[in-house]
Formats: C-alpha cells, sequence, structure tokens
C-alpha cells in the first residue's frame, strides 16, 4: 500500500517478481479488505500463466483478514508476507513503491479522482516507459510480453 495523501491509498501490491511489471493496483480512500481485494482481482484478471502466483505484503490488517487469505486459497495464489515491519523482505515492491512516490507522484492530489488519473498514467510510464538496469536496460512491458 503506498500512500498518495492523507486520505487515498494506492494497494499496488501486485506486480510480475520477474518482469517487475505492475499487474494490480486499485486507488481508494480507505485501508479496508474489499479495497486491496479489488487490486487483487484486478491481477488475477491480467494474469497470463498457469504458473503459482506468490503475493508479497507486509502483515497490514487486510492483508491477514480471513477474507482476503480465502481469495488466495481460491485461486492458489501463496501468500508472502514479511516478519513484521522489515521493508527489505520485500524490497522490490519496496523500490516499486519509491519509484512511484519520487520519480512520479510528486505533487499531492486535489481528490480522489485525480488521484485515480495520476496513478494510471504513472503506472503505464513505468510498466512501457522506464527502463530498468536490472532488466538489461528494459521495459517491465516487453519483457512480460516475452515470457507470456
Amino acid at each position: 500500500c503506498l500512500a498518495v495523501c492523507n486520505a487515498i491509498f494506492i494497494n499496488r501490491d501486485f506486480q510480475c517478481g520477474y518482469s517487475r511489471k505492475i499487474v494490480g493496483y486499485h486507488v481508494h480512500d480507505n485501508l479496508k479488505t474489499e479495497s486491496v481485494i479489488k487490486a487483487f482481482r484486478t491481477a488475477l484478471k491480467r494474469r497470463q500463466f498457469d504458473g503459482t502466483l506468490i503475493h508479497h505484503s507486509d502483515r497490514g490488517i487486510q492483508y491477514c483478514s480471513a477474507q482476503y487469505q480465502a481469495l488466495h486459497d481460491k485461486y492458489g495464489v501463496r501468500c508472502s508476507m514479511t516478519d513484521g515491519y522489515d521493508c527489505y523482505q520485500n524490497a522490490v515492491a519496496e523500490r516499486v513503491n519509491g519509484i512511484l512516490k519520487n520519480e512520479y507522484l510528486v505533487c499531492k492530489p486535489r481528490d480522489i479522482q485525480e488521484a485515480k488519473q495520476m496513478v494510471e498514467e504513472s503506472v503505464n510510464t513505468y510498466n512501457q516507459r522506464r527502463p530498468h538496469l536490472s532488466l538489461q536496460y528494459k521495459t517491465p512491458d516487453e519483457i512480460h510480453r516475452a515470457f507470456t
């Protein structure tokens, strides 16, 4: 979860670990389980392979809820949570959070609609136009397409 401003949150916790592509996110004004489920369902709709999915997250109450964990079971997604609050255990996701915050979301949105637009543009730019050293200067989209 990435706080854009005091009352707007992005669940951007769904990323292809190999390509670094953001495959699911949802902008909302709360940290409720239902909001996280929307991001989860978006990622599932965009799923392009039959292998096991792993969802890395912190131990936020929304991720630990029985309702959310039941979705993991239903769709065969392995849950990987950090031990406490050690951000280094989920370094790739934390790195993406930093990129979104520091490179793209540099001003606060006026409202949730503007936040949704800013996040959509940022995710598209991140996925389609931002080369990564770890991907041999290819974009997440290029790598993701090559292996799907």
